[in-house]
């Protein structure tokens, strides 16, 4: 139960964050949105890019301002496979509240309720632990115990916002465009780079060490992965609708993740104490 649990709550930051080789893109925030998106800058209209990079660029200053979103996405990580659906924040780190389910050997199928705040996450399994409704993970305790891996999660958990991928393609200056797709009734702009695992390892946040990233380095050789390719539908607002990412090796990761309702009102009150358990 307890590695099933710790699974549940990992997949569902890689899916919105992009696996465990997310770079940090700073305060510009981007996301996606359908035509709900609550509007655009004149900015986004008025002047187009005149290359992938350039547009790119536009749609992380074009989303600074749009702190929330619904996201709705698919992991496949082997034969596991885990949806989640919800809505976040990332305005004063990252707040989410999401349905989470999974399928394959380490899950039941049925729908668990999470919670991240800027401190912790919370998951209710749908049934009692140690007779309280809530496991809580503090990610101090997670990046004492996983290492490299929960120092780097720990991060991702207080910076998490949808610009990572964004930012991400444009540091690694590998994007190209592939041509106007359509996203669930709205037209976008689908571009895409592959970066060498190597490279995606020092390309994270300056608050992970430099032993944790070599740690982390060596974790990414171990599984056989080599490349990461990250896919993103920008619409006409110059706002993320869809995002992507692959990456190979002995466990394949795949996931999919759609924005939109950009500006959604996002309310995340944690448990009461009395409530919840201490993931140890």
């Amino acid at each position: 139960m307890r590695s099933t649990r710790i699974t549940a709550a990992v997949a569902g930051v890689v899916m919105l964050v992009g696996g465990l080789t997310a770079c940090n893109g700073g305060k510009d925030d981007n996301g996606g949105s359908s035509s709900s998106s609550g509007g655009s800058d004149a900015a986004g209209k008025d002047s187009q890019p005149k290359s992938p990079l350039d547009q790119l660029k536009m749609v992380s200053q074009q989303t600074n301002g749009k702190h929330s979103a619904k996201i709705d996405g698919t992991v496949k990580n082997g034969p596991a496979e885990q949806s989640m659906k919800g809505a976040m924040d990332w305005a004063n780190g990252m707040n989410m509240a999401v349905d989470i389910t999974q399928k394959g050997a380490a899950g039941s199928g049925k729908p668990m309720k999470a919670l991240y705040t800027p401190d912790a996450m919370y998951m209710n399994m749908g049934m009692p632990i140690q007779g309280k409704s809530w496991i809580k993970y503090d990610y101090d305790v997670m990046a004492k115990k996983m290492g490299a891996a929960g120092a780097l999660m720990k991060d991702m958990m207080q910076n998490n916002n949808p610009s990572r991928s964004v930012d991400m393609l444009i540091a690694s200056n590998k994007v190209k465009e592939v041509g106007k797709e359509d996203v669930r009734g709205v037209q976008a702009t689908h571009f895409t780079g592959t970066l060498g695992v190597a490279e995606l390892a020092r390309m994270q946040s300056k608050s992970v060490s430099e032993a944790d990233l070599k740690s982390l380095e060596k974790q990414l050789e171990l599984s056989g992965a080599k490349t990461e390719t990250i896919d993103l539908w920008i619409d006409s607002d110059n706002l993320l609708v869809k995002k992507r990412e692959q990456m190979d090796g002995k466990t394949p990761y795949d996931s999919t993740v759609f924005y939109s309702d950009y500006g959604t009102k996002v309310s995340v009150t944690p448990p009461p104490a009395s409530e919840t358990t201490d993931y140890k």
